[in-house]
């Protein structure tokens, strides 16, 4: 299951990470964030050697999502040394999630 991140230690789980990282920007309330959910489970699961996953709760965390410029829940955010590849807004499936973590 995706680690649950905060402001305190997004710099060391996420920025500094050896790994690529798929960041999930969600809040409880949304509803396409908990259909996502399952998804981001099993891409986490058949990437356990080369992705990490982690969460990040828009509504705790306004200074990330505000830093981010994350403008709607969900929204997927792959970073690769301390960098913002690319990113996925809204309700995705599958396969284009792993398009992205492909790129």
């Amino acid at each position: 299951m995706a680690a649950r991140i905060n402001q305190e230690n997004f710099e060391a789980e996420v920025l500094k990470a050896e790994l690529p990282v798929l960041a999930d920007f969600y809040s409880d309330s949304c509803v396409p964030c908990k259909r996502l959910s399952p998804l981001l489970a099993e891409v986490e699961e058949e990437n356990a050697e080369s992705l990490k996953v982690v969460k990040i709760n828009v509504n705790f965390d306004t200074e990330l999502a505000e830093k981010y410029e994350v403008q709607a829940a969900p929204t997927l955010i792959l970073f690769k040394n301390g960098e913002e590849i690319d990113r996925l807004i809204g309700s995705v499936k599958k396969t284009e999630i792993i398009e992205l973590i492909n790129k």
